[in-house]
């Protein structure tokens, strides 16, 4: 099934009390196509880079079945950074630098071949660059799914909740969801996130796990994944990402969309994202082997009671 994934292909610079990294790969695009290339190909990426981005780099995404051709590269600019430092909690972060660069005015040109769109996964950007991709589709993918941030909610409220209305999967973290409805009960702000238009609404709670909702008049859907307790965490950055990518990467290579297979999407996201914070950046992802990941779905299985294949 046909993958289309929009959003930041950048450098990060990372800051934890395990260690740092200099600057390194990352974006929520990165994180997505790697991670969703591990359940189905190919992904046709739209993104841009400045001409300081590494060509090897760019290779490795090819290799994983990524296609570029939606990847805009300008050689005379920078492409996008972010320099973080997480608490000791490791659950929260301060950002110490960010530099917009080719990301300021980015304008996302879409292939014609990418045209044949399926399933579409917007990952973090500005809301109206995330619904110029959806109306610039000739054809409604079968699922859309979302992600974004309290940044957005912030200084552009309004344009997320026209994009909301566009979208089937909104995924965010509690404390998004919390300030987007204005509600503390996660249920009661999903229910006010689905009004705005999304018919499933995932709520992440980082290491307590993630929670999917479909809230239909009197047919009241919730599931509930668990995060698999890790020994070590060196890096959250791109965990949010990851899960999405397992979820919608998971969607697309079952071709069926309903909550059951929902759920087990975010138990697949759950599994992808704990592989992610295991290291640095993407190091962790860029050499699964499907022994790896069938090993963790295993533990996932184990912890929650039920065995998905």
């Amino acid at each position: 099934m046909s993958l289309l994934v929009v959003g930041s292909v950048a450098f990060d610079a990372i800051e934890t009390p395990f260690g740092s990294s200099k600057k390194i790969i990352g974006g929520a695009a990165t994180y997505i196509s790697l991670c969703a290339s591990y359940f189905t190909k190919p992904i046709n990426l739209v993104a841009v880079v400045g001409g300081d981005f590494p060509k090897d780099k760019i290779k490795m995404l090819e290799s994983h079945g990524v296609n570029t051709e939606g990847l805009q590269i300008k050689e005379d600019e920078k492409s996008f950074f972010w320099k973080g430092k997480y608490n000791n909690d490791m659950n929260s972060r301060d950002t110490l630098i960010t530099e917009l660069n080719v990301l300021e005015n980015f304008d996302p040109i879409l292939p014609e071949s990418y045209q044949d769109c399926e399933y579409l996964m917007l990952g973090n950007l500005a809301p109206q660059v995330q619904r110029t991709v959806i109306e610039r589709l000739k054809k409604r993918p079968k699922l859309i799914v979302m992600d974004t941030m309290n940044f957005w909610m912030d200084v552009a409220l309004e344009e997320l909740k026209k994009t909301l209305k566009l979208v089937d999967v909104l995924s965010i973290n509690d404390e998004e969801a919390r300030q987007l409805s204005g509600e503390y009960s996660l249920v009661k702000a999903a229910r006010k996130i689905h009004a705005m238009g999304p018919k499933y609404v995932i709520i992440k709670k980082g290491e307590h796990g993630a929670l999917l909702f479909q809230l239909d008049e009197g047919d009241d859907k919730i599931y509930y994944a668990p995060a698999l307790p890790l020994e070590e965490v060196f890096d959250p950055t791109g965990a949010g990402d990851t899960f999405a990518a397992g979820f919608i990467g998971y969607m697309a290579q079952q071709g069926t969309i309903d909550f059951q297979t929902m759920s087990k999407a975010v138990v697949k996201g759950s599994a992808m994202a704990s592989f992610c914070v295991e290291k640095f950046g993407t190091e962790r992802l860029e050499n699964l082997s499907p022994k790896e990941i069938a090993q963790r779905e295993r533990k996932f299985a184990d912890l929650i009671g039920t065995v998905f294949v």
